[in-house]
């Protein structure tokens, strides 16, 4: 059984694919957090924004099986249409996703791409990977085609990350109260440090899910 927190079709917000149509599929649970405010600060991942909790949002749910939850992604996507794109993602999608969960989507034409905090391991058939370290992890998948580096994180210096083998890499500016200083720092970081580019949670500043 698959629990989900929430199915829906949007755009891609961040990274290098932003602005392409996708499924989102988030699954429920994290390893490095409960989700629960009360659990946050004795937590692994203190700055989450997203709610994992639960099978309660929109498409979510208890799937029984790979074939109810295929059904259920393939129903978002525009009927007909081509470039078919699924993300998934949490929480912690490593938790639940599987081999046989990619190979059936991607026998149905989809495109399997993940984010991921990069500290379990993943199937070997997915076709786009992203990975998010945070503080105080060791990560276990260290090639992918991107990194995306909320930042500034404490202890977690980009320059620790670097020499690893993604395409690309990226610095997200963390959101709350400081995320104008945030996004400066970001800037300035990437300015000095070209290898890394700019990363921005576009779906927040255009309302969209």
């Amino acid at each position: 059984m698959f629990h989900v927190k929430e199915v829906y079709y949007t755009l891609q917000g961040e990274g290098s694919r932003t602005g392409r149509p996708s499924v989102f599929c988030r699954f429920s649970g994290c390893n490095l957090w409960t989700g629960k405010e009360v659990d946050r600060e004795d937590s692994v991942c203190k700055f989450c924004d997203t709610d994992f909790i639960g099978v309660d949002g929109p498409g979510g749910g208890r799937y029984k099986d790979i074939g109810s939850l295929v059904k259920k992604i393939d129903y978002e996507w525009p009927k007909s249409q081509p470039n078919k794109y699924v993300v998934f993602t949490g929480g912690e999608p490593a938790l639940q996703i599987t081999e046989t969960l990619v190979h059936e989507l991607q026998k149905d034409g989809f495109e399997v791409a993940i984010e991921t905090n990069g500290t379990l391991e993943l199937p070997n058939n997915i076709d786009w990977i992203t990975v998010s370290p945070k503080a105080d992890t060791k990560i276990s998948i260290t090639s992918g085609n991107e990194l995306k580096l909320v930042f500034p994180q404490v202890e977690n210096n980009p320059g620790n990350y670097i020499d690893l083998d993604f395409k690309e890499f990226y610095l997200q500016p963390k959101d709350g109260e400081d995320r104008k200083k945030n996004t400066q720092k970001a800037i300035q970081y990437c300015l000095e440090n070209p290898e890394w580019k700019l990363s921005l949670q576009t779906h927040k500043y255009m309302g969209i899910p």
